[in-house]
């Protein structure tokens, strides 16, 4: 089967990788440079314990207070645009106790095999970066400690309990940090990956299998005969003839599946990272600054902070205030802290995000042989390759050993 998949950062290469090993004659498609965009500048770890929906209680109304803040963790630019009012107010709506639990026990189920499917990667000989510190989830405050407390139990069902740290135990765990950290949430079973590595390792493996990667290409539109693409024409006018087509090309993936008569709402969650090279300092563990919403991430001979949710940007420039904010958190929150020393220069990207912050897997309502694999929010690296074996055994012969409920909460069609 002829397979286009038009997209080339995780979620793509993974689902060109699964779908290769089932026998596709593959071709991906990406517009810029595999990897280059929020697969690049993500917080570089497999966040098991942070797998929770981007709606939650009180999420909206908290970006409302935080307007006035421009460097808060979380923005909200206003817009009168139909489509973004409309996501928001969609979004609004998930904002609730039970659409939050319930999507966190599917994302949970969708990362469930997230180390044991990378173990399997490199044992397939696909080489990258990996580490196995386990995360600590660090806390100013009791009270974000207690709020953060609250979802535990859905953890806990799955598999997932952390070491509980207070006081003195957070220092004894991790000496870098300052007297402000008071409270902790170990998490053992989190990885830290780094995602050029990645990419790099899933190219060479592509292209050992044959899979023709092409990039700086660009989709001029769909050859359509009925309900079924047959081929996709690029803006060079080459014409690329298909038997299936899976759209995983993050944020554009919802104007790609608009061109084809069907409305996926995935806008843009915009983040930041900075890398330090050397490490300003030296980490036991990967941490993630839950008060301020940055994650640090140590990986060989460097340091990566990540953090922000930009809601309504419409490119990926840099805001030196949002960065600003983000050296801040660092500089109170270790001992010794020196950003000076080795800092690049600041990354920023556009996640895609859906209004009940679940993913967007399986086949297109408007296309008979189109499939759709994106809407990861901030937890692409994680879950990219349950995705892409999920959407593999989709198409292969429409099963799949997720049951059907679940199923239905990530469709395409479920808007």
């Amino acid at each position: 089967m002829r397979t286009v998949i038009v997209g080339g950062g995780v979620v793509g290469l993974t689902s060109a990788y699964e779908l290769a090993l089932s026998g596709h004659d593959v071709t991906v498609i990406e517009a810029e440079r595999c990897g280059a965009g929020a697969s690049h500048g993500n917080a570089a770890k497999i966040a098991i314990a942070e797998s929770t929906p981007v709606p939650a209680p009180g999420v909206l109304l908290q970006g409302v207070r935080w307007m006035l803040r421009p460097d808060s963790p979380l923005s909200i630019r206003p817009s009168l645009a139909p489509g973004y009012l409309k996501f928001l107010l969609r979004m609004a709506a998930h904002c609730n106790t039970r659409d939050f639990t319930v999507g966190l026990d599917l994302l949970l189920r969708l990362g469930e095999d997230a180390n044991d499917l990378f173990d399997e990667y490199r044992r397939q000989g696909i080489d990258f970066e990996m580490h196995d510190r386990g995360v600590l989830l660090a806390f100013a405050t009791r009270e974000r400690f207690d709020e953060h407390c609250e979802s535990l139990p859905a953890f806990e069902a799955a598999g997932h309990r952390p070491q509980r740290l207070h006081d003195d135990e957070v220092y004894e765990f991790e000496p870098a940090l300052s007297d402000r950290i008071r409270h902790g949430l170990f998490f053992p079973a989190d990885r830290q990956l780094e995602p050029d590595s990645l990419t790099s390792g899933m190219l060479a493996k592509l292209s050992a299998l044959g899979v023709d990667v092409r990039e700086d290409t660009r989709i001029g539109r769909f050859v359509r005969t009925g309900d079924t693409v047959t081929a996709v024409v690029t803006t060079d006018a080459e014409v690329i003839g298909a038997d299936a087509v899976v759209i995983a090309a993050g944020v554009p993936s919802g104007a790609l599946a608009a061109e084809l008569g069907q409305k996926i709402p995935i806008y843009s969650g915009k983040g930041y990272s900075i890398d330090y090279t050397p490490a300003p300092i030296e980490l036991k563990t990967s941490l993630t600054l839950e008060d301020a919403r940055v994650a640090v991430t140590p990986l060989n001979g460097m340091l990566r902070l990540a953090g922000t949710m930009e809601f309504g940007s419409r490119d990926d420039r840099v805001n030196d205030t949002r960065v600003g904010a983000i050296r801040r958190s660092a500089q109170e929150a270790f001992r010794g802290w020196d950003g000076g020393i080795g800092e690049q220069p600041p990354w920023a990207g556009s996640r895609p995000m859906t209004p009940d912050g679940l993913p967007v897997i399986g086949r297109l309502g408007a296309a008979a042989n189109v499939f759709i694999n994106s809407g990861h929010s901030m937890l692409g690296l994680t879950l990219a390759p349950g995705s892409a074996r999920l959407l593999a055994g989709l198409m292969a012969d429409g099963t799949s050993t997720v049951p059907e409920e679940l199923l239905a909460r990530i469709s395409p069609n479920r808007f």
